[in-house]
């Protein structure tokens, strides 16, 4: 009964409004500020507003340099800056942190101030050992590049664990449970862990730490790499260690993500309307990973307002879709005048979240993981300190266990030039070799981190990602294969598909007896032929087989496999289709191990009489993405027997029987009923049939033959009533084992797991 009384109060006080604390800000008044005195030597300025009340002006420099003060606020017709302005406004070199503060060693050249591109090289005294980086570069966004120099001893149980650039170090004892403590020069901002200890194996707690200038941001690669790392150890499905780390995350884990968007005054609204951005390529990139989080969408200013709460995605499962419409629905102008930053609400509205989920079941909460992540420009001016709402946060996960630490991940995003950075440390999680905190000029930056983040050649299992709409064509067909045959008189043209990463399925007549792969030339990327070890065919296809039945060619089990001499590189630009049931395509279909079924397989992907699909026609020679992608629907059930039917209007094909030619081993399309298809030409023939399911690509058939040449005779390849072409069936049994033979026992590639 106490349980029930809890649970009711914590649900009603979820759907109640959060009440503002305090007021968000002023009214805004008609006056305006003064035009003069506001420019800025060696850049130039922007107002949100024009001069009048609540307008934000914006200094720019150009490439290289940094405003001396970053921001002014008009406010009852003054400007206000958050620095104190005595001296005049200036554009000034951008510099990276002290690295003289190198110990046991000697740093060169020995410089007061290190400008972009300016290179240092390091030394450790004869009787220590280097690590880390022994020639740094200053890059742009005031980062040195690679790793800290550190010249130790190899007698202490934990290492030397170095002093970061432009920062100083407390502790010289390196034995278990010693301390060292760290601070950054003055104005820099230490961002990481102020305090570390040496750990029974031989670790050190927390994070390295580093030393921010105002003007110091993380590049949207280094930050791709850093969150994507640390974020795909709870995305990937992995039986091996990935990077030095265990995957801890299975498919029938639980992962509850909860992410906050700041919505304040302080973000303009075209950073709002980019974060929302953001948040759908987010979402849609971990869509493509094999687990199905739970999500709690907010929006945030001075109050709380809720896309979707967690209690509530888990009882309607609503499409991505649908939240994207939720979130389209809340405008800039949404908030209202409650225009303040109310970080600390936006934590506890979270903690509200978990509790229910706690109180819904103790035993689940416990085995979830959760994740956070804030968007914002760290710019609280109201509601209070927000760290004590994620020590509650944290306490309510850990339960003060040290051990379930990883169980929370916290991460904060924070996005323009005025950040306050000086409590960043308590708002996110600090592990070793983890990154958690990122500062990225503007939204555009992190939508480019984004886009890289699903980029790792490890993730062979990720078979079937596609990103379409992007300039980049070839990464919308990354398994698209054209094959070039020589033997006379004219040689064979055909397509293919990359089905791992290195076998190529294409069409058994692409192949003449007596063909050898050195006469095979196969082209993925521009420019990039690779070269084949073998193919094979399958076992069973025989184009005589049905001569004397009346059928002059017989395409039955028209499927070939060739194999390169090397695997390829897994990128962007090359990865593989999915195939039907096989493991690869489980996951991609969200599938528990005991759903995973080749059946289950045919239900979600031919599960009407009209089954929409598409295929390509041969490459462009620009991009090597498809000169035309070609719109079919598969014609099962009450179509399939028309479709089949056509098939004895075929030139060479004489039977009463059309099932004779058309057996249950092929899928038919074409015809222009109910609506009209396209139709293949010659040289698509070993293409990939695919359908598009849950945002992955998964093939289902590989073309093989037509009732008429429409491109030839019409010139176009929009179908007429009786032009049809057949597919050879994936989900035959004959074909399934003909590629589990091959595919599973791959020795130089990642080969396929098969059901």
């Amino acid at each position: 009964m106490e349980f029930k009384q809890q649970l009711k109060w914590l649900t009603l006080a979820m759907m109640c409004p959060i009440i503002a604390g305090a007021p968000s800000s002023m009214s805004k008044r008609d006056s305006s500020c003064p035009k003069g005195n506001l420019n800025i030597t060696g850049g130039t300025f922007v107002l949100s507003n024009s001069y009048s009340h609540g307008s934000l002006l914006r200094y720019i420099c150009p490439a290289g340099y940094y405003p001396s003060v970053q921001s002014r606020l008009c406010q009852n017709g003054h400007w206000t800056s958050k620095t104190k302005i005595n001296k005049r406004l200036e554009c000034k070199k951008i510099t990276c942190p002290n690295p003289r503060v190198f110990e046991n060693g000697e740093v060169h050249p020995y410089q007061t101030k290190y400008y972009i591109n300016d290179t240092t090289t390091y030394s450790c005294q004869s009787d220590y050992t280097f690590r880390g980086s022994a020639v740094r570069v200053c890059k742009p966004n005031g980062k040195w590049n690679g790793s800290t120099p550190i010249c130790g001893r190899d007698s202490d149980h934990c290492p030397d664990p170095g002093v970061p650039p432009g920062s100083s170090r407390a502790g010289n004892m390196f034995n278990i449970d010693d301390k060292v403590t760290y601070r950054c020069e003055s104005p820099l901002t230490l961002i990481g862990s102020k305090v570390r200890v040496c750990q029974d194996g031989g670790q050190w707690s927390g994070t390295e730490p580093q030393c921010y200038a105002h003007f110091t941001y993380d590049s949207p690669e280094e930050a791709s790499e850093a969150f994507s790392s640390s974020l795909k150890s709870n995305l990937a499905v992995e039986t091996e260690e990935q990077q030095g780390k265990k995957i801890t995350m299975d498919q029938g884990g639980n992962l509850d993500i909860y992410i906050a968007v700041d919505a304040s005054d302080s973000i303009n609204e075209t950073d709002f309307n980019n974060a929302k951005t953001t948040i759908k390529m987010l979402l849609d990139k971990i869509s493509y990973y094999p687990v199905s989080p739970n999500y709690e969408i907010l929006m945030f200013a001075t109050d709380v307002t809720p896309i979707i709460r967690m209690n509530q995605f888990k009882r309607q499962k609503p499409s991505l879709l649908g939240i994207f419409k939720e979130m389209d629905d809340f405008t800039y102008e949404s908030k209202g005048d409650k225009t303040g930053t109310n970080i600390a609400k936006v934590y506890s509205a979270i903690e509200e979240s978990m509790k229910i989920e706690e109180l819904n079941n103790a035993t689940a909460f416990s085995e979830t993981q959760h994740i956070i992540i804030l968007f914002s420009d760290g710019q609280a001016n109201m509601g209070g300190n927000p760290k004590p709402k994620v020590d509650h946060i944290k306490s309510l996960v850990t339960k003060n266990d040290p051990k379930r630490e990883k169980k929370l991940d916290l991460y904060l995003f924070v996005v323009g030039e005025d950040v306050n950075q000086e409590d960043v440390n308590g708002l996110v999680s600090q592990r070793e070799q983890e990154k958690y905190f990122f500062k990225l000029p503007d939204l555009t930056k992190v939508q480019e981190m984004f886009d890289d983040m699903i980029d790792e050649s490890t993730s062979e299992g990720l078979c079937g990602i596609v990103w379409e709409g992007l300039e980049n064509k070839r990464r919308a067909f990354p398994w698209l294969a054209q094959i070039n045959i020589v033997h006379p008189p004219k040689g064979s043209n055909c397509m293919g598909s990359l089905v791992t990463s290195s076998y190529i399925l294409t069409a058994a007549h692409c192949f003449k007896e007596g063909d050898t792969p050195d006469q095979i030339t196969v082209k993925l990327q521009k420019d990039k032929a690779v070269k084949v070890k073998r193919f094979e065919i399958h076992p069973d296809y025989n184009l005589t087989a049905k001569l004397e039945m009346g059928i002059q060619e017989y395409y039955e089990f028209d499927v070939a496999l060739i194999q390169l001499e090397k695997p390829v590189d897994i990128s962007f630009n090359l990865r593989p289709i999915c195939i039907p049931c096989t493991k690869e395509t489980n996951a991609a279909l969200k599938l528990s191990e005991s759903e995973g079924t080749c059946r289950k397989h045919e239900e979600i992907l031919m599960n009407n009489d009209l089954v929409e699909a598409a295929f390509t026609s041969d490459m462009d020679t620009l991009d090597n993405s498809p000169k035309t992608i070609k719109n079919i629907a598969f014609k099962l059930g009450k179509y399939r027997d028309a479709c089949i039917e056509d098939a004895k209007k075929a030139k060479g094909i004489n039977v009463i029987n059309a099932r004779e030619a058309v057996t249950d081993n092929f899928l038919c399309s074409g015809g222009i009923e109910p609506k009209t298809d396209d139709v293949a030409c010659k040289g698509d023939s070993g293409g990939a049939s695919y359908v598009n399911k849950k945002g992955r690509v998964i093939q289902v058939g590989v073309i093989s033959w037509g009732v008429k040449d429409i491109c030839k005779e019409k010139n176009t390849f929009i179908s007429v009533a009786d032009s049809r072409d057949y597919h050879s069936n994936l989900f035959s049994e004959k074909i399934r084992l003909f590629l589990k033979e091959h595919l599973e026992k791959d020795r130089i590639g990642n080969p396929l797991t098969f059901l």
